[in-house]
């Protein structure tokens, strides 16, 4: 069963401030201490965290070009199995433009396995 997540471009801004404020509590967690079990699992949230900082560096370097940032309508990620495989794909999808997505991989212990234009 394939899990998918769809989030809107009116959803985006809380989605920056819910990131934002998860990056300060692990922030403040770690500076007053470290302990607790940790599950190794790479989660959907964690996905989305390291492919925004991997897509506003695209973005800066000038490798995506500023309507992605402008017309950024929606972003999707979900799980899929690639051979043997469990694999991450954070999807960013704009409004207008060609090509109209880029995709952003990650295997299941959050290793960016790499980007592109096709989702293949």
């Amino acid at each position: 069963m394939t899990n998918i997540r769809t989030i809107k471009q009116q959803d985006i801004g809380t989605i920056v401030t819910i990131i934002v404020a998860v990056g300060i509590v692990m922030t403040t967690v770690g500076a007053f201490g470290h302990g607790g079990k940790h599950s190794g699992t790479f989660t959907h949230l964690q996905a989305l965290q390291k492919a925004t900082q991997l897509y506003d560096k695209l973005i800066s370097n000038g490798k995506l070009n500023q309507s992605w940032e402008t017309e950024l309508k929606k972003v999707t990620v979900s799980d899929r199995q690639k051979g043997e495989q469990k694999e991450i794909v954070v999807e960013f999808h704009r409004g207008e433009g060609d090509p109209p997505a880029v995709y952003i991989f990650f295997d299941a212990s959050g290793k960016y396995t790499g980007s592109n234009f096709t989702g293949e």
